[in-house]
Protein backbone atom coordinates (compact mmCIF):
# COMPACT_ATOMS: atom_id res chain seq x y z
CA UNK A 1 0.00 0.00 0.00
CA UNK A 2 1.22 3.50 -0.83
CA UNK A 3 1.83 5.56 2.28
CA UNK A 4 -1.01 8.07 2.78
CA UNK A 5 1.49 10.92 3.18
CA UNK A 6 2.91 10.07 -0.25
CA UNK A 7 -0.37 9.51 -2.12
CA UNK A 8 -0.60 11.06 -5.59
CA UNK A 9 3.09 11.97 -5.67
CA UNK A 10 5.56 10.62 -8.22
CA UNK A 11 7.77 7.84 -6.80
CA UNK A 12 5.50 7.49 -3.75
CA UNK A 13 6.93 5.36 -0.92
CA UNK A 14 5.13 2.35 0.45
CA UNK A 15 3.58 2.61 3.91
CA UNK A 16 5.90 -0.04 5.35
CA UNK A 17 8.90 1.97 4.10
CA UNK A 18 7.62 5.34 5.31
CA UNK A 19 5.27 6.04 8.24
CA UNK A 20 4.64 2.54 9.57
CA UNK A 21 7.87 2.51 11.59
CA UNK A 22 6.69 5.59 13.52
CA UNK A 23 3.21 4.17 14.04
CA UNK A 24 4.88 1.08 15.53
CA UNK A 25 6.80 3.14 18.09
CA UNK A 26 9.95 4.65 16.55
CA UNK A 27 10.43 8.34 17.32
CA UNK A 28 10.18 10.67 14.35
CA UNK A 29 13.57 12.42 14.08
CA UNK A 30 12.31 15.59 12.36
CA UNK A 31 9.25 17.82 12.36
CA UNK A 32 8.63 16.93 8.71
CA UNK A 33 8.62 13.17 9.37
CA UNK A 34 6.40 13.65 12.40
CA UNK A 35 3.96 15.75 10.33
CA UNK A 36 3.87 13.10 7.62
CA UNK A 37 3.29 10.31 10.13
CA UNK A 38 0.52 12.31 11.84
CA UNK A 39 -1.20 12.94 8.49
CA UNK A 40 -1.04 9.21 7.77
CA UNK A 41 -2.41 8.50 11.25
CA UNK A 42 -5.39 10.78 10.54
CA UNK A 43 -6.07 8.96 7.27
CA UNK A 44 -5.74 5.53 8.90
CA UNK A 45 -7.60 6.43 12.11
CA UNK A 46 -4.70 5.85 14.54
CA UNK A 47 -5.98 8.04 17.39
CA UNK A 48 -3.55 6.54 19.93
CA UNK A 49 -0.61 7.63 17.79
CA UNK A 50 -2.07 11.11 17.36
CA UNK A 51 -2.54 11.45 21.11
CA UNK A 52 0.99 10.16 21.80
CA UNK A 53 2.48 12.75 19.42
CA UNK A 54 0.44 15.72 20.66
CA UNK A 55 1.71 18.02 23.42
CA UNK A 56 -0.04 17.23 26.69
CA UNK A 57 -1.18 20.84 27.20
CA UNK A 58 -2.88 21.22 23.81
CA UNK A 59 -4.16 17.72 23.01
CA UNK A 60 -7.97 17.52 22.85
CA UNK A 61 -9.51 15.22 25.42
CA UNK A 62 -11.04 12.96 24.43
CA UNK A 63 -9.27 12.54 21.11
CA UNK A 64 -10.90 10.09 18.78
CA UNK A 65 -10.21 9.50 15.13
CA UNK A 66 -11.54 7.03 12.64
CA UNK A 67 -10.06 6.13 9.28
CA UNK A 68 -10.93 8.98 6.91
CA UNK A 69 -10.73 8.41 3.18
CA UNK A 70 -11.68 12.03 2.49
CA UNK A 71 -8.01 13.07 2.85
CA UNK A 72 -6.54 12.94 -0.65
CA UNK A 73 -3.08 14.46 -0.76
CA UNK A 74 -0.43 16.06 1.44
CA UNK A 75 1.93 18.75 0.14
CA UNK A 76 4.75 19.89 2.41
CA UNK A 77 5.45 23.50 1.47
CA UNK A 78 8.35 24.12 3.85
CA UNK A 79 9.79 22.89 7.12
CA UNK A 80 12.29 23.77 9.82
CA UNK A 81 13.46 22.03 12.99
CA UNK A 82 10.37 23.20 14.83
CA UNK A 83 7.73 23.78 12.18
CA UNK A 84 6.02 22.51 9.06
CA UNK A 85 3.92 24.46 6.59
CA UNK A 86 1.66 22.10 4.64
CA UNK A 87 -1.51 21.81 2.58
CA UNK A 88 -3.70 18.74 2.94
CA UNK A 89 -6.40 18.24 0.33
CA UNK A 90 -9.76 16.61 0.94
CA UNK A 91 -13.14 16.26 -0.70
CA UNK A 92 -16.28 17.60 0.91
CA UNK A 93 -19.46 16.72 -0.93
CA UNK A 94 -18.49 17.41 -4.56
CA UNK A 95 -15.87 20.07 -3.85
CA UNK A 96 -12.12 19.73 -3.40
CA UNK A 97 -10.88 21.71 -0.42
CA UNK A 98 -7.60 22.22 1.39
CA UNK A 99 -6.51 22.65 4.97
CA UNK A 100 -3.37 24.74 5.16
CA UNK A 101 -1.43 24.86 8.40
CA UNK A 102 1.77 26.20 9.84
CA UNK A 103 2.42 23.65 12.58
CA UNK A 104 4.66 24.10 15.62
CA UNK A 105 6.58 21.16 17.09
CA UNK A 106 8.45 21.09 20.41
CA UNK A 107 10.20 18.57 22.62
CA UNK A 108 8.22 17.10 25.51
CA UNK A 109 9.76 14.33 27.62
CA UNK A 110 12.66 14.14 25.14
CA UNK A 111 10.27 13.45 22.27
CA UNK A 112 9.22 15.71 19.39
CA UNK A 113 5.47 16.44 19.56
CA UNK A 114 2.88 18.64 17.85
CA UNK A 115 2.12 21.75 19.93
CA UNK A 116 -0.31 23.74 17.79
CA UNK A 117 -0.85 25.29 14.40
CA UNK A 118 -2.35 28.19 12.56
CA UNK A 119 -4.85 26.82 10.05
CA UNK A 120 -7.10 27.95 7.29
CA UNK A 121 -9.47 26.03 5.05
CA UNK A 122 -10.45 26.94 1.52
CA UNK A 123 -11.58 25.66 -1.83
CA UNK A 124 -8.79 24.00 -3.81
CA UNK A 125 -8.06 25.80 -7.04
CA UNK A 126 -7.37 23.37 -9.86
CA UNK A 127 -6.65 24.36 -13.41
CA UNK A 128 -7.99 22.26 -16.25
CA UNK A 129 -4.63 20.57 -16.89
CA UNK A 130 -3.79 19.72 -13.25
CA UNK A 131 -3.93 16.07 -12.25
CA UNK A 132 -7.29 15.50 -10.57
CA UNK A 133 -7.17 15.18 -6.79
CA UNK A 134 -9.55 12.21 -6.83
CA UNK A 135 -6.64 9.89 -7.60
CA UNK A 136 -7.74 8.82 -11.07
CA UNK A 137 -4.48 10.00 -12.64
CA UNK A 138 -6.47 11.91 -15.27
CA UNK A 139 -6.35 15.63 -15.90
CA UNK A 140 -8.96 17.57 -13.95
CA UNK A 141 -10.74 18.67 -17.17
CA UNK A 142 -11.26 15.00 -18.18
CA UNK A 143 -12.31 13.88 -14.71
CA UNK A 144 -14.09 15.62 -11.84
CA UNK A 145 -14.44 18.95 -13.69
CA UNK A 146 -17.02 17.16 -15.86
CA UNK A 147 -19.20 16.11 -12.90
Amino acid sequence: MTCPCQGQHANAALYNECCQVFHLGALAPTAEKLMRSRYSAYVLGFHKYLKATWHSTTCPNPLEAEADDQWLKLDIISFTESGVHFKAYFKEENTFKYLEESSVFVKENNRLVYLNGETRVGDASLSRNDICLCGSGKKFKKCCANI
